[in-house]
C-alpha cells in the first residue's frame, strides 16, 4: 500500500515531450531522469521546482488540496457519490497557429472532444487491451464528460513557443483564458520548445489566469495533420488527467518507486516507452512486478495506453465534486 506523502513529494505541473520515434522498450531499472532519444518523457520537475521554492502559498493550498482529496475517498469508499453521478466539463479551445496550415481544423478539434469522452467513459475501442491482472482495478467509467463550448483562433508570428514563460495564455502575445474558474481551458499552438507535447497545471498551483492544458497541434485529435506515435488523442487525455489532479505512476521525479496516491496502480520505478509487451516486470523497493504501463498516466505510445484506475476515478472525482478545487466547472 502507498503512502500518502506530502510537501517535496506532491506534484506541481506536468509537461510532455516527444522526438517522434515508437519502441517497444521495456527499460532497464538503472536509466533515471535524463533525457531518452527516441521516447516521450516530461521535464516536470524543473517547473515543479520553480513553483516550490517560490511561492509557499502553492505549496500549502495543494497539501490542502491532497487532505481534502483523501478525505473525499474515504467518504466515497462508504458510499457517498455526487448526485448526478456525472460532471460534464465545458471545454474552450484557444487555437493559435502560425501558418494556416497549423490551423487546427474544427473536425479534429471535435475528435479531440470524442476521444476524451470515450477515455473517460471507458468506451474507447482498446479498452479490451487491458490484461486480466487489471481488469478488476479498471475504472470503466469515470463519470466525468467534455462538451465544446467555444473556439478562439488567433494567428502569431511566433514560430516556437517555450512552456515556462505561459506566453500563450496572454491576450497580448497569445489568448487569454476565458472564465478558467468555470471552463477548461485547452491552448494549441502550433510548436513548443524541447518537443514538448503538452504540459497541465495541477490544481491549486498557479493563478486562474494561467490554468488549463496546453497541446502542440500534432497531438490533437486524428486524422490528417497529426504526428504518429502520438496521433489518437491520448495527449489530452493524459495532460487533462494532470488537470484532474493524477501524477505520473511513478511520483514527482523520474527516479520513481514515489507514491501517486492511487493504491491501485503498482509502485513504479519511472516511465515506460514505446509500445511493450505485457508482463513488463521492473523492481521497486526489491520487489519485481507487472508495471499498468496501459494506463493514460504513462508515458507509452497512444495506441499502447487504454484505462484508469478506480482510485484514479476518485480522485478526479474528488477534484470536481461540489466542494473540490475544480468545483467551478459544474456551474455550465
Amino acid at each position: 500500500m502507498k503512502k500518502l506523502l506530502f510537501g517535496a513529494s506532491i506534484i506541481f505541473l506536468a509537461s510532455c515531450n516527444n522526438d517522434m520515434s515508437s519502441v517497444n522498450d521495456q527499460t532497464a531499472e538503472s536509466e533515471n531522469t535524463q533525457q531518452i532519444a527516441g521516447k516521450r518523457t516530461c521535464p516536470s520537475d524543473v517547473m515543479r521546482e520553480k513553483i516550490l521554492n517560490s511561492d509557499p502559498a502553492a505549496r500549502a493550498r495543494v497539501e490542502a488540496i491532497e487532505q481534502y482529496t483523501e478525505r473525499h475517498l474515504n467518504d466515497i469508499k462508504v458510499g457517498k457519490v455526487l448526485a448526478d453521478g456525472t460532471v460534464e466539463i465545458p471545454v474552450v479551445f484557444n487555437v493559435i497557429y502560425n501558418t494556416s496550415t497549423q490551423n487546427v481544423s474544427d473536425a479534429r478539434l471535435q475528435s479531440q472532444i470524442d476521444i476524451l469522452n470515450q477515455d473517460y467513459a471507458g468506451t474507447n475501442s482498446n479498452i479490451g487491451n487491458t490484461p486480466a491482472e487489471f481488469v478488476p482495478v479498471k475504472a470503466g467509467d469515470t463519470k466525468i464528460r467534455f462538451r465544446l463550448a467555444k473556439t478562439v483562433r488567433k494567428q502569431s508570428s511566433v514560430t516556437s513557443w517555450n512552456p515556462d514563460e505561459n506566453k500563450m495564455k496572454s491576450a497580448t502575445t497569445g489568448i487569454a483564458a476565458t472564465s478558467p474558474d468555470n471552463y477548461l481551458n485547452i491552448w494549441i499552438v502550433n510548436n513548443m520548445t524541447g518537443g514538448t507535447l503538452g504540459y497541465a497545471y495541477y490544481p491549486g498551483t498557479i493563478s486562474a489566469a494561467l490554468d488549463g492544458v496546453v497541446l502542440a497541434a500534432p497531438y490533437v485529435g486524428t486524422g490528417s495533420g497529426t504526428s504518429a506515435p502520438y496521433n489518437l488523442g491520448r495527449t489530452a487525455t493524459h495532460e487533462v488527467g494532470h488537470y484532474l489532479n493524477l501524477p505520473h505512476l511513478w511520483g514527482s521525479t523520474d527516479t520513481g518507486c514515489q507514491t501517486d496516491y492511487s493504491n491501485d496502480t503498482p509502485v513504479s520505478p519511472g516511465p515506460n516507452y514505446g509500445v511493450p509487451t505485457y508482463p513488463l516486470n521492473r523492481v521497486c523497493g526489491g520487489v519485481s512486478r507487472s508495471q499498468i504501463f496501459m494506463n493514460y498516466m504513462d508515458y507509452v505510445d497512444d495506441k499502447a495506453m487504454c484505462m484508469f484506475t478506480a482510485n484514479q476515478k476518485q480522485r478526479m472525482q474528488a477534484v470536481v465534486a461540489a466542494s473540490g478545487p475544480r468545483s467551478g466547472l459544474r456551474l455550465y
